[in-house]
């Protein structure tokens, strides 16, 4: 087959050569050959024709108006479903090593009559002017807190023009975690762009009763830093195109810097807070150029940040407990009947009366979710022994494993008085330590000794020096017993083959 090289070669040899059939032997084609080209005034490319012939008969000839008629009414059908279709309804007529046929026969469909695509745009983004957002779950890497599974959203933050970035880590999509995340980006940057771009903020707009509330909020946070807020459309994260594409390759660079550290387990949250800033300072690194364009035209920061986090009022129930975002907390006895004005943040909740701070209490994710402290009712559960039985949220009453234990101890013991002994040792954890009457139930555990109020409260008042838990020690497995294994079990095997 003659090249587009070989004609283009047969073409200046013409006019040097003497003769023809020398330019053509030259440019690796026979004499008859060079003479249609030289005719044709074009190159062999040029003047192929398309084939519109088949070689084969189309086995789908007869089904493919009806296949047709169903990619018209439903153009997302794939073409594999459609095939399937096509086999039940016609057993026997056509195989599956014919899929591939199918497939390239509809796509051919989409691309000359299928509906049109949607276009996307590229955009062209100018320093300074827009800054995206959007929560992001980074669960999946396996992330853990002193052994513990470590569940969590990163509040997520780009500037468009730069690619810089960085985060906030929070429990949930709520407004006080974009609050905050918002801000921290907005200090840590130094500057304001002129707008801010996010998605509808569904998941934060459902922890509040209110949509309107929520709207206020938000846009006093914008007000308070100057901010035009732009949403994207509902169900179009494309729009807010540049923050998705920085989540997948955050998340591809966190993983790939915890598969260097070589685990995924940290002593504590501050130490992961202290990885993901030295991983975005990483990131960020090769960006300073650009940046630099945008801190010069970035507006000024507001004297001070503003306060992240929801004011709300609760009045302190019968059981001593506050309805916060449709969680249950409990908060001291002595404000039974009181109004209490709470500060929700992100993460934990401040409980005031009077102009002073009284509780801290952490932030329970979700709804219908309960913590019960059990210092606040403790007191009145010993004068009131009869009412632990069926205590609404007696599981919370239980601070460790080892009280959980006694309890079950004593249940066995004393059936009668089990409630009322308990109690009291849950008192003296109250009062005295909670840490010295768990250490003491410990030795009576492991000891198989009788638990009793009296015996606890003799051993915590003593202080004596009680043994230390015991340590298990696991050593380590050695390969080759296993090696030893296969090799004895072979010929055993090789002998049940042969019979």
């Amino acid at each position: 087959m003659v090249t587009d090289h070989q004609v283009k070669r047969l073409k200046r040899l013409v006019n040097m050569e003497k003769t023809l059939s020398l330019s053509a032997a030259k440019a690796g084609m026979c004499e008859k050959t060079a003479r249609k080209y030289l005719r044709a005034q074009g190159l062999p490319s040029e003047l192929e024709r398309a084939r519109r012939w088949r070689t084969r008969a189309d086995p789908f000839v007869a089904v493919w108006e009806e296949v047709r008629a169903q990619l018209e009414d439903n153009p997302g059908l794939e073409a594999k479903t459609l095939f399937e279709d096509l086999q039940r309804r016609n057993p026997g007529r056509f195989q599956d090593g014919q899929l591939r046929t199918f497939q390239r026969r509809v796509k051919a469909w989409r691309a000359l009559e299928g509906p049109e695509g949607e276009v996307f745009f590229e955009q062209a983004y100018e320093p300074g002017v827009l800054c995206q957002s959007d929560f992001t779950h980074v669960t999946s890497l396996g992330v853990s807190i002193a052994g513990q599974a470590f569940a969590h959203p990163v509040y997520h933050f780009v500037l468009p023009f730069s690619n810089w970035e960085t985060g906030t880590l929070c429990f949930s999509e709520s407004f006080e975690s974009l609050a905050q995340g918002l801000q921290n980006a907005l200090w840590q940057l130094g500057g304001v762009p002129r707008a801010h771009q996010s998605d509808r903020f569904s998941s934060a707009v459902t922890t509040l009763d209110d949509r309107a509330e929520f709207t206020e909020r938000y846009r006093g946070l914008l007000r308070h830093y100057g901010l035009e807020g732009r949403m994207i459309q509902a169900g179009k994260a494309h729009e807010n195109g540049d923050v998705e594409q920085r989540h997948h390759r955050f998340k591809r660079a966190l993983d790939q810097a915890l598969m260097l550290r070589g685990s995924r387990d940290f002593a504590s949250r501050e130490a992961y807070e202290a990885f993901l800033r030295t991983l975005f300072a990483q990131l960020n690194a090769g960006r300073q150029v650009r940046l630099a364009d945008e801190l010069t035209v970035l507006g000024e920061l507001p004297r001070a940040r503003m306060e992240s986090f929801e004011k709300v009022r609760a009045r302190v129930s019968k059981g001593s407990t506050i309805t916060v975002g449709r969680n249950v907390y409990s908060v001291p006895s002595r404000l039974i009947g009181e109004q209490v004005h709470v500060r929700v943040y992100a993460e934990h909740l401040e409980v005031w009366y009077a102009q002073q701070k009284v509780e801290v209490l952490g932030r329970l994710r979700g709804r219908g979710q309960h913590r019960i402290n059990y210092r606040h009712v403790i007191t009145w559960l010993v004068r009131k022994p009869g009412a632990f039985a069926h205590y609404r949220y007696r599981s919370n009453l239980f601070p460790t494993s080892r009280f959980r234990m006694a309890y079950d101890l004593l249940e066995e013991a004393m059936p009668s008085r089990a409630a009322k002994e308990y109690l009291k040792i849950l008192h003296l954890a109250a009062v005295e330590s909670e840490t010295a009457v768990d250490d003491v139930l410990r030795v009576l555990v492991d000891t198989d000794q009788a638990v009793s109020f009296e015996v606890v409260e003799a051993m915590v008042a003593r202080r004596m020096a009680l043994p230390r838990p015991t340590e298990i020690a696991v050593d380590p497995v050695a390969l080759e017993v296993y090696d030893d294994l296969l090799e004895h079990d072979g010929p055993a095997q090789e002998r049940r083959a042969e019979v």
